[in-house]
């Protein structure tokens, strides 16, 4: 079963992190949004206060399939200085799991030398982050079990190339065609 988990620290980018939920949902991925700030309610970069479905503390990810990191600050800045989240994204990466970064929060796995040899974006000026990868300023880059977003504008294409890579393209066409969307 294909199960998908999202973290949330307060100053998230609101439309990096709705966007994946609202698409993965629409296609009938079982996708939970995880807080990583003790309380189940996380405050976005622009002030919307969103409940998470589940604590991190209470919560355990060896069933996972692909984790989300959204972007925004000090949201990003936050996942990454969280210890407990760190050690669950280096095993689900030696275990070969999908894992997604949009905006500034590639600089996590940047910064855990996950992407070292790899491609991968992000938003302009967290290049630096990427500790040996390969930056391509493209709105959505794929490499292996890793797929990076470059900002807010990427929102929607990177949630539904993240779609693809779960349920399959003629799924994320599906969708987007539901969505209004004619391109990802």
């Amino acid at each position: 079963m294909i199960k998908v988990y999202e973290f949330l620290a307060d100053g998230f980018e609101d439309i990096e992190g709705l966007a994946p939920v609202d698409v993965l949902r629409r296609g009938g991925i079982e996708i939970q949004t995880v807080s990583v700030t003790g309380s189940e309610y996380v405050q976005t970069s622009h002030g919307v206060t969103v409940c998470a479905d589940i604590l991190f503390d209470d919560a355990r990810f060896d069933d996972a399939t692909m984790l989300l990191l959204p972007g925004g600050m000090p949201g990003s800045a936050t996942l990454d200085a969280h210890e407990g989240l760190r050690e669950v994204i280096m095993a689900h990466a030696s275990r070969g799991g999908y894992i997604g970064a949009i905006c500034a929060a590639p600089l996590v796995p940047g910064r855990l030398g996950l992407l070292r040899g790899r491609r991968a974006t992000c938003y302009p000026g967290f290049e630096k982050y990427l500790d040996g990868a390969e930056y391509t300023a493209e709105r959505v880059t794929v490499d292996g079990p890793f797929i990076t977003g470059n900002g807010p504008g990427a929102a929607l294409p990177y949630a539904l190339r993240l779609l693809a890579l779960l349920a399959g393209e003629d799924k994320a066409s599906e969708v987007a065609s539901g969505m209004g969307v004619t391109d990802f």
